[in-house]
């Protein structure tokens, strides 16, 4: 699947610690993959239409839309990113 990352990602993206970059990495990896890989917890947010969420870490998440052959990354950070995803 191809990947494409939206500017509010990226943005977002380099504001975190280099660990949490590498989880975030990671979890990019599994889900082009496998969007049903266990261990990202991908599943589709309640009340946001097409609009998905997938665990980085405890404390952080990622959202996402599979558009057509395209996974889409919207949004990246601590688990309040979830409130406009």
């Amino acid at each position: 699947m191809t990947v494409r990352f939206l500017q509010p990602f990226l943005r977002q993206y380099a504001k975190l610690p280099t660990a949490i970059r590498t989880k975030v990495e990671r979890q990019v990896n599994y889900l082009a993959r496998d969007i049903r890989h266990p261990g990202t917890h991908a599943k589709k947010m309640t009340g946001a239409g097409d609009i998905w969420e997938a665990r980085v870490d405890y404390q952080h998440r990622l959202t996402f839309q599979v558009i057509d052959d395209v996974m889409v990354f919207r949004k990246v950070g601590a688990h309040d990113v979830l409130k406009q995803p």
